[in-house]
């Protein structure tokens, strides 16, 4: 009887014992990796303590050595400061004498919701164009849903700049998300075309306003009244407190930047170059406002200013308002310079103590005479004395001597006669923003950032020869020969 054959492929002793050997190895070399792990993690942890055991022994041997006045002076190691969870009141003293159900908002961002996409472009309806300015275009739109008519700007973006959406444009957004006030332009929402792969189609819903002050004027048959320059300016100066107050600076106001309705009400709107400024003001750029509305010491080249060159520029449309022309109409930089010098008087070291430190004026050649004065008496010889003096005020070359917006609305002009009138009895205007594109104007356009200016060596010493000669009067000159 034959056995049946074991076939070739049957695992037999020695392939078990082979098999038991390699698992053993594996096993053997993942516990020395493990072993190896845990032994760096443990050096690791001892020199973390050794280094910090280390430091705490060397600051007390320092304060011991120094004494107490030492360790009191000695500089404090910068940590990170954390806000406590809300509600629960932090430890120490001075916690104690504050109010404990007060909360911390030290490194906390306040969200007021959620997140979200903002909506389309398409739920309006483009009526007509209005304007186009240096930071974009606006035009008069329809909101398909509702009939309500808005005022959609676009922002002027540069599509081959790679840092994407313009500084000047967050802050225009930021600043007008925050405003709240009656004389400055409401901003409703943020809008987005439906290619948002193109950063350039980024929008900005504002309340419609009919007029801006600068088509009224040319279109007037007549100057405002005083009763209707005062209200205007009570306005505008409420308008630019409020944004002083909460250290904005427009840095661009001019008439066709300042709204009006038809219920005689004015807003502040355009604030493509408006930014946040403490107290003190950083070192900022100069090239801002438009050229004829621009300060004295921006044209100077000064690096640090203040709220005084947003009232300097309202003094300016004060006497735009009076005159229904823009008041000084330079063609350049030099030139408004010497318009400046030839309404306001040549600067001194009396009139304006600091003014020969700022970069361009160390190289001007003023006239040797001190007796050239501000002219502005005598171009408005209809004006009060009281509104005399506020315009001079406004137009000081002196940055220091100007009045604040607040200090503005308290003065003498607006308490006489004729009074402030009443805004619902303003005369009302044929809407150009609302029927027809706007033409454009000849005024200068608002500087575009990065732009540099150097006035060089000038000679502003002949601007006023032949005036020793003249006598004036209310408003005319007599030649004496």
């Amino acid at each position: 009887m034959s056995t049946m054959a074991k076939s070739r492929w049957a695992d037999d002793t020695d392939d078990a014992a082979l098999e038991a050997q390699l698992k053993k190895e594996k096993e053997e070399r993942k516990r020395q990796k493990a072993d190896k792990a845990r032994k760096l993690e443990e050096e690791r942890l001892a020199r973390e303590a050794a280094a910090a055991q280390a430091a705490k022994a060397a600051s007390q041997g320092e304060q011991g050595e120094g004494g107490q006045d030492d360790a009191n002076n000695a500089p404090r190691a910068k940590r990170r400061r954390l806000s406590p969870d809300r509600g629960t009141p932090a430890a120490g003293p001075a916690h104690e004498s504050a109010n404990s159900n007060s909360d911390s908002k030290l490194l906390r961002f306040e969200g007021g919701g959620t997140f979200g996409r903002c909506r389309s472009v398409e739920n309006y309806d483009k009526l007509n164009d209005i304007e186009e300015g240096a930071y974009g275009w606006v035009a008069r739109a329809q909101e398909a849903a509702t009939g309500k008519v808005v005022a959609l700007k676009r922002l002027k973006i540069d599509t081959t700049d790679r840092s994407g959406l313009p500084v000047t444009g967050l802050r225009e957004i930021q600043i007008l998300k925050d405003c709240d006030h009656r004389n400055v332009v409401k901003l409703q929402e943020v809008v987005v075309g439906e290619d948002t792969s193109r950063i350039e189609n980024i929008f900005l819903v504002l309340e419609f306003v009919e007029h801006d002050l600068k088509s009224i004027l040319e279109d007037m048959p007549e100057p405002f009244l005083a009763s209707e320059v005062k209200t205007l300016l009570l306005q505008l100066a409420s308008g630019v407190a409020y944004l002083h107050d909460n250290y904005i600076l427009h840095r661009d106001l001019k008439t066709s930047n300042l709204l009006l309705n038809n219920r005689g009400q004015l807003k502040i709107a355009d604030f493509g170059m408006a930014r946040y400024v403490g107290d003190p003001p950083p070192k900022l750029t100069q090239l801002v406002v438009t050229l004829w509305y621009r300060a004295p010491e921006l044209l100077l080249g000064a690096a640090r200013y203040a709220q005084a060159i947003d009232m300097w520029s309202i003094g300016c449309i004060f006497g735009e308002l009076l005159t229904r022309e823009p008041l000084l109409q330079g063609k350049n930089e030099v030139d408004e310079l010497t318009k400046i010098f030839e309404l306001c008087g040549i600067p001194t070291e009396d009139s304006w103590p600091s003014f020969r430190r700022l970069p361009n004026a160390r190289a001007l050649r003023l006239p040797k005479t001190t007796t050239t004065k501000s002219l502005i008496r005598a171009k408005f010889p209809l004006l009060t004395s009281a509104g005399a003096s506020l315009l001079n005020g406004l137009l000081a070359l002196d940055p220091d001597c100007r009045p604040t917006a607040k200090d503005m609305l308290e003065h003498e002009y607006f308490r006489q006669d004729p009074k402030p009138k009443q805004e619902a009895m303003f005369p009302t205007f044929p809407s150009k923003a609302g029927q027809e594109r706007r033409r454009r104007k000849t005024t200068p356009n608002a500087p575009i950032r990065g732009q540099a200016v150097e006035l060089g060596a000038v000679d502003f010493s002949g601007i006023f020869s032949g005036r020793d000669k003249e006598e004036r009067g209310g408003g005319f000159s007599l030649r004496m020969v």
